[in-house]
């Protein structure tokens, strides 16, 4: 074919070949198949121009080939060019590509060790101390408990890469191995938060209204505790009585896997209506108020335990086991040997021991000359002694029997300047408000608080009356 051709043509044709191909080359592209050109080359006049004609063939690496046409004096020249960049980032995809790790899962039961553990693994304590001896938070890896999942990475060496100590759904520790050994660190995980609404009636108790509602215990008992410095819930709740509360529940990749906090509540206890808000300040501390920023907490707890009273506060009482008349200077509160016993208030530990007939017995501190004694107890809350800080809420001591009684109680006491005072009916101090400078900023919050409580209120009254038609 080529001898039908002058020199000087052919070599013309190549020469032009050799620069379209330099040129096509030289240009930067991220689209192979845009560099892919057809040219159609008159090598009797010596000129280049483009044809519409496409290659059909893929474009793998640059290369230059001729096509024959119909006209003989004509040659399809086809450039199929690459770019560089492309070529860079697959070579660089594949140094960077980690190798792919082996996983054995394991369930932690009761009386699992590390040891045991990580030898059904296939790896000695040799290699278990050097994980464990690791930096960061690698040590933890030794506090297993019952119920939790621990996995073992190994590479394509069979050697051991990583471990993971899933503690829940949204925690869990991981060791893994580094140039300069192990490294542990804690990842968490965030939940998506949705807001949820929930409706009760009570019929009899609080919590088999709010269980019929759709609220676990947990919230129940959270909202207890939210309204329980205005509220009894042993003696004041009627039936009749109603509550309204929005919560957060908790999603992981779209699947309900939990509830969390209480966002906003309502309770209407004989006809009188209670509304508590969620507040988070700007120093980042959280808490409960009414919509005008007072704090639905106060000083102290109306009761330091949930329970039924046995013996109320009585001055002019007769003892049940000396048979004398004696004044019942607190309130007495029947309960399981074993119940937790809050501290009524935040203070200071004044006495924690054993005395006489009050059996084990802690009394606390607080401001304005204010006392409280928590007697009978089992065994005293951990780390309950003289001179010890507390917070209103926390365990100060279990339920018992210690000392002269007839069977396991709280006995409560609420003494001002050293005088008792009925528990159940006197006027407790309130907490702090809203503080002025937070004002401004509480009022946002809470008109968007109510004003969205309101809609899932309204929407819940609209789903009751259509399920009722």
């Amino acid at each position: 074919m080529l001898k039908k051709f002058p020199k000087a043509h052919i070599t013309i044709a190549a020469a032009t070949t050799i620069v379209v191909a330099t040129a096509i080359l030289m240009s930067p592209s991220a689209d192979v198949e845009a560099n892919r050109m057809t040219y159609a080359l008159d090598l009797d006049e010596g000129t280049v121009s483009k044809s519409d004609k496409q290659p059909t063939q893929p474009a793998k690496q640059a290369k230059v080939s001729k096509e024959p046409t119909p006209d003989a004096d004509i040659a399809m020249v086809t450039v199929e060019a690459k770019p560089p960049e492309a070529l860079q980032t697959a070579a660089t995809v594949a140094e960077v590509r980690e190798p792919e790790l082996q996983w054995q899962e394991y369930k932690i039961r009761s009386g699992d060790t590390l040891s045991r553990l990580f030898n059904k693994a296939g790896f000695n304590d040799g290699i278990m101390l050097s994980v464990i001896h690791g930096e960061g938070e690698a040590d933890k890896l030794q506090r297993l408990y019952a119920g939790e999942t621990i996995s073992f990475a190994t590479d394509d060496a069979g050697e051991l890469a990583a471990v993971d100590l899933q503690r829940n759904l949204l925690e869990t520790l991981r060791v893994e191995k580094t140039e300069n050994g192990f490294k542990g660190e804690t990842l968490v995980r965030e939940p998506e938060v949705k807001p949820a609404f929930a409706s009760g009636i009570i019929d009899g108790s609080l919590y088999v209204a709010a269980r019929e509602s759709g609220l676990s215990d947990r919230l129940s008992m959270e909202m207890a505790g939210i309204f329980g410095w205005n509220i009894d819930f042993v003696y004041d709740v009627r039936k009749g009585d109603r509550f309204e509360v929005v919560y957060e529940e908790l999603y992981l990749d779209g699947e309900k896997f939990d509830t969390g906090n209480i966002l906003s509540a309502r309770f209407i206890n004989q006809g009188k209506e209670v509304i508590a808000l969620q507040y988070t300040d700007s120093s980042g501390d959280t808490d409960y108020y009414s919509p005008d920023g007072s704090s639905m907490r106060k000083a102290f707890l109306r009761t330091p335990i949930s329970a039924r009273v046995s013996s109320s506060f009585n001055l002019q009482r007769r003892h049940p086991v000396l048979d004398v008349v004696r004044p019942h200077e607190g309130t007495d509160y029947a309960a399981p040997p074993g119940t937790p016993i809050k501290a009524a208030g935040h203070g200071r530990v004044q006495f924690a021991g054993w005395k006489g007939g009050y059996g084990r017995t802690v009394i606390l501190k607080h401001g304005d000359n204010i006392t409280t004694l928590y007697a009978h107890m089992s065994r005293l809350g951990k780390g309950i002694k003289n001179g010890t800080r507390v917070k209103q809420g926390d365990t100060i001591g279990h339920v018992g029997s210690s000392g002269m009684v007839t069977g396991p109680h709280l006995h409560y006491e609420f003494r001002v300047n050293g005088s008792p005072r009925n528990s159940r009916t006197v006027k407790l101090p309130d907490a702090k408000p809203v503080p002025k400078s937070e004002m401004a900023r509480f009022k946002r919050v809470a008109d968007q608080q109510v004003a969205r409580f309101e809609l899932f209120r309204q929407d819940y009254q609209q789903l009751a009356l259509a399920a009722d038609e």
